[in-house]
Order: C-alpha cells, then sequence, then structure tokens
C-alpha cells in the first residue's frame, strides 16, 4: 500500500512538472548541430564565436538555455541564437560587426569544463563562501595569457560575501590554465 502511495506520488510530482513546462537542463555542445544549421542557413561562411548559459547552471554544468553567437565575415554581422529544449527560441542580428575570432572545433563541453573549474578551486569557493556557478563563458582569444589564441570557458562564480572567482579552462586540454577573485 505505502509502495502504491509513494508510486502515485512520484507520478503526480513528474505531471505536474511536465505541466509546469520544465524542461531539462543541456550541456553547451548539445545543441550545437542545431545552431550550426539555422547559423548556416543565414550565412554560408557563418562560424561560432560565442557561447554562454543563458539560465542558471546546474552542479553538472548544464542549463535550460543557452546562448550562441556566430559570425559571417561575407555579411561583416554577427547573429545570436538562445536555445531552449532543442528550440531556437530567439534569433538575433547584432547592430553592427563584430569580426571576433572563431572558437575552435574541438571543444570541450560545458560538463567537462566544470568538472576542471570546481577541482582546481570552484568547489573549495563554492563551500567556504556558499557560492555557485553564474556563468560559464566560451570564447577564444580572450583569456588565456600564454597562449592568447586558444578557445577557453570561463566560469565565474559568486557568493553572497566574496568577491567573485573567475576559472579559465583551455577548452581543448580540459585543463585550467587562470584563476582570480575579483
Amino acid at each position: 500500500m505505502l509502495r502504491r502511495l509513494l508510486v502515485a506520488l512520484v507520478v503526480l510530482v513528474a505531471a505536474d512538472h511536465a505541466l509546469a513546462g520544465d524542461k531539462p537542463a543541456i550541456s553547451a555542445r548539445t545543441q550545437l548541430a542545431l545552431t550550426d544549421q539555422a547559423a548556416r542557413a543565414w550565412s554560408d561562411d557563418a562560424v561560432l564565436i560565442y557561447a554562454e548559459n543563458d539560465e542558471d547552471l546546474d552542479s553538472e554544468g548544464r542549463a535550460v538555455r543557452w546562448g550562441l553567437l556566430y559570425y559571417s565575415a561575407t555579411k561583416d554581422r554577427a547573429r545570436g541564437y538562445s536555445v531552449n529544449a532543442q528550440k531556437i527560441v530567439v534569433a538575433n542580428d547584432l547592430d553592427f560587426g563584430l569580426d571576433a575570432p572563431p572558437v575552435r572545433a574541438n571543444w570541450i563541453d560545458s560538463d567537462r569544463a566544470l568538472q576542471a573549474a570546481e577541482q582546481e578551486g570552484g568547489r573549495k569557493y563554492r563551500e567556504k563562501h556558499v557560492g555557485h556557478v553564474r556563468s560559464m563563458l566560451l570564447v577564444r582569444g580572450a583569456f588565456h595569457e600564454e597562449k592568447p589564441d586558444r578557445t577557453t570557458w570561463t566560469l565565474v562564480y559568486d557568493a553572497p560575501d566574496a568577491p567573485s572567482y573567475f576559472v579559465v579552462v583551455d577548452a581543448e586540454s580540459g585543463k585550467v590554465v587562470r584563476q582570480w577573485k575579483g
């Protein structure tokens, strides 16, 4: 009897979440094929130049919604896509050109980047300050001091009583290359 009651309760809670429109959290790479296809329909030479979580991250480096930005040299324009549950929910052209280098094709996914950051100081920061990962951004040529042309994940940790903590992960090797508070 108790078992049936628990099963019924689990089914009701699951149904309530489904009706509420809860979407599963996904890693950054999960929707890449979808946005690549949309970007190439917009411009044959579109290349991915940036990715960032558009919704809160879970403990595995996944988010319900991700934003990806593409650049077209022939159009001298950039176009952003926001993806929720494997559907493009926003597609906007930027009002200005943004000639940024494309991210390298062999970048690690957001879950692996978070795992690396957690092992190299992120977990300690979270536990000490009751913090969380606010943002993850993927970009090339910005935050790797030794090899500035590399693609990196930058993770931003926040806590109510401490300065933000930044961890830069080389998106090709998966190694932490830089950390700072600020």
